[in-house]
């Protein structure tokens, strides 16, 4: 035994060889004898951590070296690619011809024009070849005090600071400075990362954060004045519900409420912060009206409202009473059940409110037939931030688009789904110091505003070779969907309604108001 550690001693290799199979011992000691909660450990110990280890790196394996550019979700690799390329103004363009089935049910085909609109001819407002201003004016049917036109079609979804960090928040309003778009805040109230110098869409939830009273009722004072000392301020957004959890309330963990969030929701430090399932101030289609024109003459922008689709009976209430009334919200965005930047239980987020294409139709459809589609500004969100999602939307009757998860992507964002943890990798979904100061604010705000840059501009492309200038002059005869075998039929003959017709005459008949 003496020479045996004497020949340890004097050789290196046998002292780490002596060292690591005490550890094996010792590991294989506590699987036997003292865990008691994972079998497989018991009956392999040592052996069975593997097991653990593959499931812990399992979802990374599978991302960069199991699925093919096509399979993941909820982004594949083609579109993730094809959005940080864009950001990082690099090559986003793909050989060899479509890996898609385009026989598959669903496809969307768009059709091309015997004879383009020029390019030569295309206006561009402020020199930006990319822009594209809303042909619709926010609160204009309603004669709201500061009514709105957005400069872009494309614009930031809701993502709240606490939920996002500051510099991801910071990245995305600055860029969206650059890109002329503006920028939704989300239920967690403007905070100063919010006020950068970007056009506003204010969010209010069921928590009334930053408008709230020290019980979590709404204070209509508090709003005002924050309105009225933050002009870029320039719409309000009521919401209802989310894609991600509808008809669910939210939480923020008190650990992420800092002395910032604390500040910017006024809600108490280090507690957790949760948001009520539904609104106190409302709770019928009438009192939901009275609530938008109470936020309307206090703040003088256009307000309007957000939700999931599930039932329609509250919708064809609110359809009515609207035309009754002739009051009510001056925009609707409907989000889609496949959106979802919010951490929620799994079936909410599998189950729970229609996907886009289904939950949009049938709510413009009756808002259509009530005869005020017309009067409102239709918004979609629910990944739509590519440009053929975009097209088929505009057919369908949206207006503007919201996009968040592929505005994530662009400053970052490697879709590690580790948002509902706090430990976002790449510095986005965290609140985590060390992990968000990996987000750098002036390149990633670039990297932003060249992704919306390079979408805006193929959404013109391929307006153009249908024969438009505006993406809004796309109708459902200008989309077909794959609906069986060697079968391809009109978006309207599947939706079985007609978008309404939009009266556009030149781009630069919008342009106007941000070209001087």
């Amino acid at each position: 035994m003496e020479n045996f550690w004497l020949l340890i001693q004097a050789n290196p290799f046998y002292s780490i060889s002596a060292a690591i199979g005490g550890l094996v011992v010792l590991v294989a000691i506590y699987d036997i004898f003292i865990q008691k909660n994972y079998p497989i450990i018991h009956n392999f110990p040592v052996l069975g951590h593997i097991r653990y280890f593959m499931i812990l790196v399992g979802p990374e394996l599978r991302q960069y070296w199991v699925a093919n550019d096509k399979e993941e979700l909820p982004f594949n690799r083609s579109e993730r690619e094809w959005i940080t390329n864009s950001g990082d103004k690099k090559n986003n363009t793909f050989g060899f011809g479509t890996s898609e089935v385009i026989y598959s049910i669903g496809y969307p085909i768009i059709k091309n024009a015997a004879f383009p609109f020029p390019d030569a001819k295309a206006f561009h407002p402020g020199g930006d070849p990319s822009a594209i201003p809303c042909i619709k004016v926010m609160g204009e049917a309603h004669k709201r005090k500061r009514p709105y036109r957005p400069k872009s079609l494309i614009n930031i979804s809701a993502m709240s600071f606490g939920s996002l960090s500051r510099n991801a928040i910071s990245s995305l309003n600055k860029g969206a400075i650059l890109a002329n778009c503006y920028h939704n805040t989300g239920e967690g109230s403007a905070s100063d990362y919010h006020l950068l110098g970007a056009d506003l869409m204010w969010q209010i939830g069921t928590g009334y954060f930053g408008c709230r009273n020290e019980d979590g009722s709404f204070n209509i004072d508090k709003l005002k004045k924050k309105v009225e000392e933050n002009p870029q301020i320039r719409t309000l957004e009521i919401k209802l519900s989310q894609g991600a959890k509808p008809g669910k309330g939210g939480i923020l963990p008190g650990s992420k409420v800092t002395e910032e969030i604390s500040r910017v929701r006024q809600i108490p430090l280090g507690r957790d912060c949760y948001s009520p399932n539904s609104h106190s101030e409302f709770s019928t289609p009438d009192e939901l009206i009275d609530f938008v024109e109470k936020l309307a003459e206090a703040s003088g922008v256009p307000v309007g409202i957000k939700a999931a689709i599930g039932k329609l009976d509250f919708w064809e209430e609110l359809a009515k009473r609207m035309k009754e009334r002739g009051e009510g919200p001056d925009f609707i965005t409907i989000d889609g059940g496949e959106g979802g930047t919010g951490a929620a239980p799994l079936t909410f987020s599998d189950h729970v409110s229609l996907p886009f294409k289904i939950g949009f139709s049938r709510v413009y459809n009756i808002f259509q037939e009530a005869g005020i589609s017309k009067d409102i500004v239709w918004i979609g969100s629910g990944k739509l931030g590519f440009p053929d999602r975009a097209i088929i939307a505009f057919a369908m009757g949206v207006d503007l688009i919201h996009i968040a998860r592929e505005a994530m992507i662009s400053v970052g964002c490697i879709q590690a789904q580790k948002c509902h943890t706090g430990e976002c990798p790449a510095g986005i979904a965290t609140q985590n110091s060390w992990l968000q100061a990996g987000v750098n604010v002036e390149k990633k705000s670039k990297a932003f505003a060249n992704y919306m840059q390079s979408f805006r501009k193929e959404l013109l492309s391929l307006s153009h070779a249908a024969g438009y200038e505006h993406p809004l002059q796309f109708t459902g005869a200008d989309i077909e969907f794959s609906s069986g075998v060697n079968k391809f039929s009109p978006l309207d003959d599947i939706l079985c309604y007609k978008r309404d017709s939009v009266e556009f005459t030149t781009m630069r008949d919008y342009c106007a108001e941000f070209t001087d």
